[in-house]
């Protein structure tokens, strides 16, 4: 990957640690474990999707609103870290709704959009389409993937810079939708530069997405309108005084904690060790992390089966309330030297640890 404005990395670095993930082959036993023993759990459960994302768009509403109506200042930090948390929840949904077959969940994708991906600015267009693509096996690691970047092989200095850039990702929706999808309306080269980059929630400056074509363009077309249309009503309420600017800044306050809280996920979701080339099964998986039980805090920093992300890149279509029972099923089946093990961590701050360290070494001269 060529060094960009943002990100960039030390080829002598990448050059050194990327033959090793490059030449990992697959293992059959894992692989085949894995089909066989999670055959039963494919199966989405309605009720476990709408109480769940239902149950976390509500409570994160009332945190919401809890801290713009709170008397006082500590009451209303702990409102909005409740409807944070839970927001964040609520939100994290947009990732199965990538993954389960549309109309597996009747009505799921239409009702998320209505109460959480348009209020937030965050509809699920710019995420389906996208995050497909760092699932093909060909894709995964390389400058195709959407959502890869060697960071273990890139400079300290954007670590932060990635996690900025999350938290001022609210702003950027409130322009990308209010001001720039309809005025590239008017323009056909706009509009090619906010479908192309400005459409995806993505973290590889390098793609560029596609025109949507077919039904997810109409899927598409009805979830932009309706985000323009909020974002544009939001922004005149403001202006004119009708939503209080304090509030105003409560609620971009709590959208840039979700996106933050979700980019410190990002961060810790994979080694980030491959530089471009492509990489068997068994190596993205083991570029990728899981973070299981006793552990506690990850149901909170990822949540929605977020945890087990090593093994959702074994088994994508796995519904994310049953990774649980398919992480069981494969440790005791599996030998304790078995490489599935070795995607195993233990928590956030190890992973955190990990990552700033490889990007010190990058920084250093050979």
């Amino acid at each position: 990957m060529n060094q960009t404005a943002t990100l960039e990395r030390s080829a002598n670095r990448a050059a050194s640690m990327q033959p090793a993930s490059s030449r990992i082959k697959d293992d059959a036993t894992m692989l085949k474990a894995a089909a066989n023993l999670t055959r039963d759990l494919n199966v989405p459960k309605s009720s476990i999707y709408w109480g769940d994302m239902l149950g976390s768009a509500a409570l994160g509403y009332a945190g919401l609103f809890g801290a713009m109506l709170a008397p006082s200042t500590p009451l209303a930090i702990v409102a909005a870290l409740i409807g944070i948390l839970a927001l964040y929840r609520a939100g994290s949904f947009i990732h199965e709704l990538t993954h389960i077959k549309k109309g597996a969940v009747k009505g799921f994708r239409f009702v998320w959009n209505l109460i959480v991906g348009v209020p937030l600015l965050v509809p699920s267009f710019m995420y389906e389409g996208v995050h497909n693509q760092h699932h093909a096996k060909r894709y995964y690691g390389t400058v195709e993937d959407p959502e890869y970047l060697p960071l273990a092989l890139m400079h300290p200095w954007t670590l932060p810079v990635f996690l900025i850039a999350a938290a001022l990702a609210p702003v950027g929706m409130l322009i990308r939708f209010g001001i720039l999808a309809p005025l590239s309306m008017l323009f056909p080269k706009l509009r090619a530069l906010v479908v192309g980059r400005y459409s995806g929630l993505q973290i590889n400056p390098k793609f560029v997405r596609p025109k949507p074509e077919g039904e997810f363009a109409r899927d598409w077309a009805w979830q932009e309108t309706a985000c323009s249309v909020w974002a544009i009503a939001l922004l005149t309420m403001v202006a004119t005084g009708v939503v209080p600017l304090r509030d105003f800044l409560i609620f971009l306050g709590v959208a840039s904690g979700v996106m933050f809280l979700n980019q410190i996920r990002t961060l810790v979701a994979h080694l980030w060790e491959n530089d471009g080339e492509a990489m068997s099964v068994t190596a993205q998986y083991l570029d990728s992390v899981n973070v299981p039980p006793p552990g506690t805090l990850p149901a909170l920093w990822a949540p929605v089966g977020l945890r087990y992300h090593a093994l959702h890149h074994l088994l994508p279509g796995l519904p994310y309330h049953a990774l649980g029972e398919a992480h069981r099923r494969l440790c005791k089946e599996l030998e304790a030297n078995s490489i599935y093990h070795a995607s195993s961590h233990r928590g956030l701050s190890p992973l955190v640890v990990r990552l700033a360290a490889s990007t010190w070494r990058t920084s250093r001269p050979s």
